[in-house]
């Protein structure tokens, strides 16, 4: 899907620095996925805590099962 956007120059440079893309695109593209895993990571983080965990049972002797 073509977009066009207006981006900080400043901003389009400094990522392509620090993340060695050639491109203004991969650039971009590489930005937006590191952007969307932390959110997802975020969402993860958010569960601990909150799960009930049983202690009487050994989950990794049950996967061994399998």
């Amino acid at each position: 899907m073509a977009t066009n956007l207006s981006l900080d120059p400043k901003l389009i440079d400094r990522a392509l620095e620090l993340s060695g893309e050639r491109t203004k695109k991969a650039a971009v593209t590489r930005a937006l996925e590191e952007f969307i895993a932390r959110r997802e990571q975020k969402k993860l983080r958010e569960l601990f805590g909150k799960l009930d965990w049983n202690d009487e049972v050994d989950y990794k002797a049950d996967r061994r099962r399998r």
